[in-house]
């Protein structure tokens, strides 16, 4: 169709403003393809952009929009050339309404119109709800398949009723329901299977459609589809009617179009059968103008036609909205009385009067109004009674008896009115009205939109009339993996609490995917949800992470891991047991085929029992197959353990179990064949025979290795590159991978297509970049570092875009988002290939390593890819640069090739990042003994050993520290002896001898034997020793010859340590506590570099220990089981940090209760048998006495040569 004339050059109104439209009647109903727009023939007159609507009647129109948001079409450039823009949805319609949105601004709107389409067929019928409908009984020879497909076109004003009912044989069906304007698909067994669509109440067509294949059933309404099972009692449709009246709802009216059942358009059928009632061949559908307030400053004004009488007014209208607040009407009463405001506010109606700023009057009525469907309103004032009615008897109705009378002084204004202030400015007192409005009256006569449209009536700004253009974000929602969309007029939001994803559409995965992922960030064993392909539909689970020292696994148990014991019973001939997993079987298959290694043990222990061929079990996906092969074997040798190794107890067999004797016996391994796992079930034979028995056991699956964590490749040059299929991310799109690099700069990524594009960059050595353009032009959004990432270290990236927002992440920085345009493009489209470590043109590409790298939870292989691509290597070594710091407490980091390990030899501790105590219980006859070499060790070889030797052989100082636990007192922790008798011993409340010669130091170290747990460290030089506890100050020693330091302070417990004696013999107070036993916890022990508590529970037999007594591995000295008062509390002392519990007897609350002053030391060396006392000052507080003391000795000679070291704990 052509709209110009050669004279006239083409359509250009008088007035050139977006209240212009251009309106096409085709005669009718048409299939519309495609629309081509050209500027005014010889002039500067063009559309740039314009809109396009659509009806069937030339009223309720309705606009064609693309991808469900954007409204506008692209115009012209000039007045010559023509563009065409092809609809990817056809439109069916009658009349075409094109309305101008902006034009050449050196010119007016001008255009030539041409429109592309092709005939419709179509057979309607109308149906008001009291007619019997149409009926269709298929007859008894008809053939039934598992494939049925039923379709239909309808439209209607109601939201609720039934549309189609479909029977079976058995009396069971299906049936299509409208409620509250979506679509349900309930059955005679299920009061719904599926809901779908939203606003199907809007007054146009919309196509619906079933197709049943077996027992699924897709359920298609407009453009989307949702897949459900049925159930197995409904079977195939044998009839098919259209709301019967016994379950229509409220006569439903609606008109149906096209009716197809198994090939025949069923209302045709009908019409060209002459009994076919009262059912009416046409679509009649009643005239509703609605008027749409899109925007801020929209607003209905209307003058009052008829005037009011004395002290009365009534008003009335429908309106729907997503939003909660917003002004609906206001008007001024007469002889400025006041000001009358409807409005929602928290989707209730409320009514305020206010004159001179003073609230005359408040009503409310109503509730939860912002839910989209159509909801009526009435104000009448009469005689002194005012009224205000929320959907009539459905709704509320509040009333009052105002003393003043309330009726509209001259016009009325509907969704807005602004206001002008003190500043000349306008304002709405109320939030904005953004909603539709229909069935408008005053003083009970209809108000005419369409002369208002015409401007023959009233005023308007900013309005859409003779439609509503209401739209449900929500659905289908964007919401992912379970979360709960809302909605305002011009937004969404998800509500992710609860899914266990994150993001503006609940995308991304909140947790890691892999134990492996979960140890590098530096977690411990324990149970962690993991979810396996990260954004993709697999839900996240819980399982245990077992991260030991050398592995990281994944544990998954089942209903029955205990060894159970069977016995033969009358007339069973066989046993089988199933093993059921908490996982998914999608999750279970995505975890064995992403780990290195699985393994799952199987145990069969037996007596007179046979196992092949009696018996077998299932195991892989779903409910696994048959194998007859068992623990430790391999699949199909129908073999054991001992059968592979040869050392079965009967050599002419391959199983234990085989040899059928009296005696217990067990076939058991481990099966590490990832496509047998796991095990699903077993089947036990040979247990019905008298006296048979049989014991089996299935262990938890348990998985090792993360293939797609340390998938990596290195690119060591500018111009090399990985390339991959396309990208398809065209809703949303995750991108994850981590990097290291010594580059400043380089493309990570990079996919094109015709316009749009998506890449992710280096855009310098403290910045990250991720671009891309959907259609709206290129957004970017970066995240800057604070340090280098340059830095040879890996980094993480993680980038998200969707409909709603696109946001980067990189390393523990905060997330940086950019907010995509409401109403603009949002499908990414790219063709060309996926690009990682360059670009297309071989330009700006990154020098380094990418690994882990994943799109939408899918793993790239780069490894595979890079072994046949030239400058890029599969792997990348180097992880300690990395993650070595999670290495802890003298723990070494090792390299391994897929991350790292920490080799805790030389620590105290032990665990994967030797951060686990080594704890043990000791009774009072416990000892451990660490002997070091002795000096004949050295001389059985030689005559003489030289100086040198003994120099070596020689401790300059120690470095000891322990923690302990216990409330025994006196006791004795830890001595070391040497071969010249020299020793040092650390005790609990030893008490010097008040005759030796010592010197004191007060301060407040108080109760150490109280069960809880303390640390003590102490380091000894050659000329100066000090101790240090928790909670304390350290206490130093300088220039010592011999020195024996302890606390005693009346009742309170104390710390000793002694260092150095000449005497012959061992002190006689140490040999006393020595015979009483230590009781209680030891943990953490080192010395030096030896850590001997550690080597005589993890490596006695390696180690030079000897134990005496009872020595109980524990947890008695891990930090979550020492102390009862968790809670930790910093405060400040005189600078100083100290940390403690506000319940601990040692606990100061005030920094001016307690002062500790101390002197320096007035010499600096102490000469042989000489005194120097050091006194502090002490207070009194709550009658508690609080002292620290230091006892100094000088000796007749320095200790400073260790031959032989003996060190005893407990």
């Amino acid at each position: 169709m052509h709209l110009w004339h050669p004279r006239a050059g083409g359509w250009s109104p008088l007035t050139s403003d977006r209240y212009q439209w251009l309106e096409v009647d085709l005669g009718e109903r048409t299939k519309i393809t495609a629309v081509a727009t050209q500027g005014r023939y010889g002039s500067s007159d063009w559309l740039s952009s314009y809109l396009l609507m659509f009806s069937d009647t030339g009223h309720n129109w309705k606009q064609y929009r693309q991808e469900d948001s954007i409204g506008s079409f692209p115009g012209n450039s000039n007045a010559d050339s023509v563009v065409q823009y092809k609809l990817r949805q056809p439109a069916v319609a009658r009349f075409l309404r094109l309305i101008p949105l902006d034009w050449n601004p050196n010119g007016r709107i001008g255009l030539r119109l041409e429109t592309y389409g092709c005939p419709y067929s179509e057979y309607v019928m109308s149906l008001d709800g009291s007619s019997a409908g149409l009926v269709y009984r298929g007859s008894p020879e008809s053939r039934q398949t598992s494939t049925e497909v039923i379709s239909v076109e309808f439209k209607t004003q109601r939201n609720s009723g039934m549309l189609l009912h479909a029977e079976g044989q058995e009396g069971h069906g299906l049936s299509l329901e409208l409620d509250r304007g979506k679509l349900l698909l309930p059955s005679t067994i299920s009061p719904r299977l599926a809901s779908l669509g939203s606003l199907l109440d809007d007054q146009h067509w919309h196509h619906v459609k079933m197709e049943r294949r077996g027992f699924h059933l897709n359920l298609t309404v407009d453009k989307h589809t949702e897949r459900v099972q049925i159930p197995a009692d409904v079977g195939a449709a044998h009839s098919l009617s259209s709301h019967p009246p016994s379950v229509s709802k409220k006569n439903f009216h609606v008109c149906l179009e096209n009716l197809l059942f198994r090939g025949l358009n069923l209302i045709g059928l009908a019409k060209n059968n002459d009994q076919h009632g009262n059912v009416t061949f046409s679509c009649a559908e009643s005239v509703s103008v609605a008027v749409t307030f899109p925007g801020p400053r929209s607003f209905l004004q209307l003058p009052v036609v008829t005037a009011s009488s004395p002290g009365g007014v009534s008003v009335g209208f429908q309106f729907r909205t997503w939003n909660k607040a917003g002004l609906l009407f206001t008007f001024d009463l007469p002889q400025q009385g006041g000001v009358v405001w409807l409005y929602l506010s928290d989707a209730r109606l409320r009514l305020q009067i206010h004159k001179a700023g003073r609230a005359l009057l408040e009503l409310t009525a109503g509730s939860g109004l912002n839910d989209g469907q159509w909801h009526s309103v009435e104000l009448t004032s009469r005689r002194g009674h005012l009224t205000v009615t929320v959907d009539k008897e459905e709704g509320g109705t509040a009333t009052a008896n105002p003393t003043f009378p309330v009726a509209i002084d001259s016009q009325i204004f509907f969704g807005g009115k602004w206001l002008i202030d003190d500043t000349k400015e306008c304002r709405n007192p109320f939030n904005i009205f953004q909603g539709c409005m229909s069935h408008l009256t005053l003083n009970n006569l209809d108000v005419d939109l369409i002369r208002v449209q015409r401007k023959q009536l009233g005023n308007y700004s900013n309005v859409q009339i003779d439609m509503c253009g209401i739209i449900d974000r929500c659905s289908p929602s964007r919401c992912e993996h379970g979360g709960r969309c809302s909605q305002s007029w011009t937004v969404f939001h998800c509500n992710c609490s609860g899914s266990g994803y994150t993001g503006a559409t609940c995308h991304s995965s909140v947790y890691e995917q892999s134990c492996e992922a979960y140890k590098h960030n530096g977690n411990t064993s324990g149970h962690f949800y993991v979810d396996v392909d990260g954004s993709g539909p697999i839900k996240p689970q819980l399982v245990y992470c077992n991260m030991t020292e050398d592995n990281t696994w994944m544990v998954i148990q089942h209903n029955n891991t205990e060894t159970t014991r069977i016995r033969a019973s009358p007339g069973v001939n066989q046993y089988s047991v199933h093993f059921h997993y908490p996982t998914e079987e999608e999750q279970l298959s995505a975890i064995i085929s992403q780990s290195e290694h699985c393994q799952q043990e199987l145990s069969y222990h037996c007596k007179k029992s046979q196992g092949s061929p009696f018996s077998w079990w299932f195991g892989g996906p779903g409910s696994g197959h048959p194998q007859t092969y068992w623990g430790g074997a391999q699949p199909g040798s129908q073999q054991c353990s001992c059968g592979l190794h040869g050392d079965c107890v009967d050599p002419q067999h391959y199983c234990n179990c085989d040899a059928d004797r009296s005696q217990w016996t067990e076939d058991s391994g481990l099966l590490t064949h990832k496509a047998s796992l796991p095990v699903r079930s077993l089947v036990l034979g040979d247990v019905h025979r008298p006296g048979s028995e049989a014991a089996y056991r299935v262990g938890p699956l348990s998985c090792r290795g993360d293939k797609n964590f340390w998938n990596a490749a290195f690119f060591d040059k500018e111009t090399s590159y990985l390339h991959f299929p396309t990208f398809h991310g065209e809703l949303s799109a995750d991108i994850s991978f981590m990097f290291k690099t010594t580059s400043s700069s380089g493309v990570f990524l990079e996919n094109l297509g015709i316009k749009d594009f998506i890449r992710i960059e280096l855009s310098s050595s403290t910045q990250v970049l991720f671009s891309f353009d959907v259609g709206n032009g290129p957004l970017e959004v970066h995240v800057n570092s604070s340090v280098p990432l340059n830095d040879n270290r890996w980094h993480r990236v993680r980038a998200e875009r969707n409909v709603k927002e696109a946001s980067l992440r990189l390393d523990h920085f905060p997330a940086a988002t950019q907010e995509a345009p409401a109403d603009g493009h949002f499908h990414l489209q790219l063709n060309s290939q996926l690009f990682i470590g360059g670009t297309a043109s071989r330009q700006k590409g990154f020098r380094g390593c990418i690994r882990s790298l994943q799109l939408n939870g899918v793993t790239l292989d780069l490894e595979e890819r890079a072994q046949i691509t030239p400058g890029v290597r599969p792997g990348c070594p180097g992880h300690c640069s990395s993650y070595g710091s999670l290495c802890q407490n003298q723990g070494r980091c090792v390299e391994r090739d897929n991350g790292f390990q920490c080799h805790c030899g030389p620590s105290a501790y032990t665990g994967v990042f030797c951060t686990t105590e080594v704890s043990a219980s000791f009774k009072a006859g416990t000892s451990v003994s660490y002997t070091f070499k002795e000096p004949y060790e050295l001389m059985r070889n030689n005559s003489a050993l030289p100086s040198s030797i003994y120099s070596d052989m020689t401790l300059k100082g120690e470095n000891v520290s322990l923690s302990f636990r216990t409330f025994q007192s006196p006791a004795l922790l830890l001595y070391v002896s040497s071969y010249y008798r020299e020793y040092l011993a650390l005790l609990v409340r030893y008490k010097l001898d008040s005759s030796g010669d010592a010197e004191v130091l007060k301060s407040r170290v108080r109760g150490v034997a109280n069960g809880q747990l303390h640390s003590v460290s102490i380091r000894r030089t050659a000329h100066a020793v000090s101790v240090q506890v928790p909670r304390t100050n350290t206490t130093h020693l300088t220039n010592y010859d011999c020195v024996c330091a302890g606390t005693t302070t009346g009742t309170s417990l104390s710390l000793g340590l002694c260092v150095c004696s000449d005497s012959e013999e061992l002190d006689p107070d140490l040999s006393r506590l020595a015979s009483l036993g230590f009781t209680g916890c030891l943990s953490v022990v080192h010395f030096n570099s030896i850590s001997p508590l550690k080597a005589a529970l993890l490596h006695p037999d390696t180690s030079p220990v000897v134990i005496s007594g009872p020595l109980v591995q524990s947890n008695c000295g891990s930090s979550a089981s020492a102390n009862p008062y968790a809670a930790v509390n910093t405060h400040h002392l005189s600078g100083k940090t100290f940390s403690g519990n506000r319940n601990h007897p040692g606990f100061f609350l005030n920094t001016e209760d307690y002062y500790f002053a101390f002197f320096d030391m007035l010499k600096q060396k102490c000469c042989s048998f000489s005194r120097i006392g050091f006194f502090g000052s002490y207070v009194r507080q709550k009658r508690k006495k609080f002292l620290f003391e230091i006892c100094s000795y000088t000796a007749k000679k320095a200790c400073t040569k260790i031959r032989k070291v003996n060190l005893i704990l407990g």
